[in-house]
């Protein structure tokens, strides 16, 4: 970083009396271009721009100053949220610097030069608004009949078993940031477990359910979640888009007002909150400024499990890693504290771009966002989860390649 300095100009006119005090001034800028002092901003600055889903938004917002200081003020970014879909369509035409993306790009567009980096690990919750229920736990088949519209009342014989029966509560050994210890075998230590008995009585009202109305990763790990979890009730394959996975007719007449789109989790997080009797997924952090209540989900082990980073850590931990970086998860597993709707936003990033300042710059916003200091310290309040452990080292591995 060099300071641009304009030296006086001398003219002849001026009196013997201000000779010395000039050619002084001289003496100092010539010294100061000489060791280079530094004034402004650095030549090789990066201001990023980056784009795509909205559910790791407050994160890499959160962690906008902590990047920027972490670098002295070298590089910073500024992250457009929107959807899944938005990043992967940037990313194609190379709009911007990086993307965002919660499900994997595999489509013929993808260029062959862009890598995904499992970045930021959080859980998808449930989200509903009934107004004097602050708790409530659903299995994946009754959620799937929900949000597919073959259950339409609160009171549903099926969400009343769900809420009178006997659950466990799993407690694990947890390491520093928070994430279940793991065996010599790679299996979350549990210290305990504990069983809970439930009895609500829920009301005799209509359901209203807002789903994400845009092309969104969220709606694409969502759905897959139903499919792979209550295929005989979500009879369709994950897709991105909500509606066109509905596995009935999402136009039919009963459905019409009850079942309702808005666009990104903000979107959808507000309409919920200002509709009683609603139920919604996006984002956990999304839940208390829309004053909506968060339920469990029944895993396949039969625990009622809540959407904090203790269940998503237990659900990570069973997930299987390919060399592109994409993970597969196991919505079957039977680990016991296991919260079934956790999921990774990747970083779409390249391998090969022209201005390798810039590659630099995004490679150390990677790695900031996977440190403790952004993943921890910010993103346990905001209800993310920290990526560590082997996925944390199969993650730095994908950062390794971007240049």
């Amino acid at each position: 970083m060099w300071l641009t300095y304009v030296l006086p100009v001398v003219h002849t006119h001026l009196k013997r009396g201000n000779t010395l005090k000039i050619s002084k001034f001289v003496k100092i800028a010539s010294l100061a271009l000489a060791f280079g002092l530094v004034a402004g901003s650095p030549a090789y600055a990066v201001d990023l721009q980056g784009s795509g889903a909205s559910f790791p938004a407050l994160l890499i917002e959160g962690c906008k100053a902590g990047f920027a200081t972490s670098n002295s003020g070298a590089n910073s970014y500024v992250y457009a949220s929107s959807s899944s879909g938005t990043g992967q369509a940037n990313s194609d035409k190379s709009i911007g610097d990086f993307w965002m993306s919660d499900g994997a790009y595999t489509a013929s567009t993808k260029r062959s030069t862009l890598i995904h980096v499992p970045l930021v690990a959080a859980p998808i919750a449930i989200l509903h608004n009934l107004p004097s229920r602050t708790t409530l736990q659903l299995s994946a088949e009754t959620i799937a009949g929900i949000f597919g519209g073959t259950i339409t009342r609160w009171n549903n014989p099926a969400i009343v078993a769900d809420n009178n029966r006997t659950t466990t509560k799993t407690v694990y050994r947890l390491d520093k940031n928070g994430n279940p210890k793991k065996d010599v075998k790679g299996n979350p230590i549990v210290l305990r477990t504990q069983i809970m008995s439930s009895h609500y009585t829920l009301p005799d009202k209509e359901i209203k359910v807002v789903y994400r109305a845009d092309s969104s990763g969220t709606s694409e790990n969502f759905t897959n979640f139903m499919n792979k979890s209550a295929p005989t009730v979500w009879t369709k394959a994950k897709g991105k888009v909500f509606k066109d996975g509905f596995p009935g007719d999402i136009n039919a007449i009963d459905n019409l007002g009850r079942i309702v789109g808005a666009a990104s989790s903000t979107g959808v997080a507000q309409l919920a909150g200002k509709t009683p009797y609603s139920i919604t997924y996006a984002e956990v952090n999304y839940a208390p400024a829309n004053k909506l209540k968060i339920a469990n989900i029944i895993n396949p082990a039969g625990s009622s499990v809540a959407p904090d980073s203790t269940g998503v850590g237990a659900f990570l931990a069973s997930a299987s890693q390919d060399a592109n970086g994409y993970l597969t998860y196991d919505y079957a597993t039977k680990e016991k504290g296991a919260y079934p709707l956790g999921i990774v936003s990747y970083l779409l990033a390249d391998t090969s771009y022209p201005d390798k300042n810039k590659a630099a710059a995004v490679k150390a916003y990677a790695t900031y966002i996977l440190s403790t200091k952004c993943s921890k310290d910010v993103g346990g309040a905001l209800g993310f989860s920290v990526i560590d452990g082997e996925l944390l080292k199969k993650s730095l591995a994908q950062v390794a390649k971007i240049g």
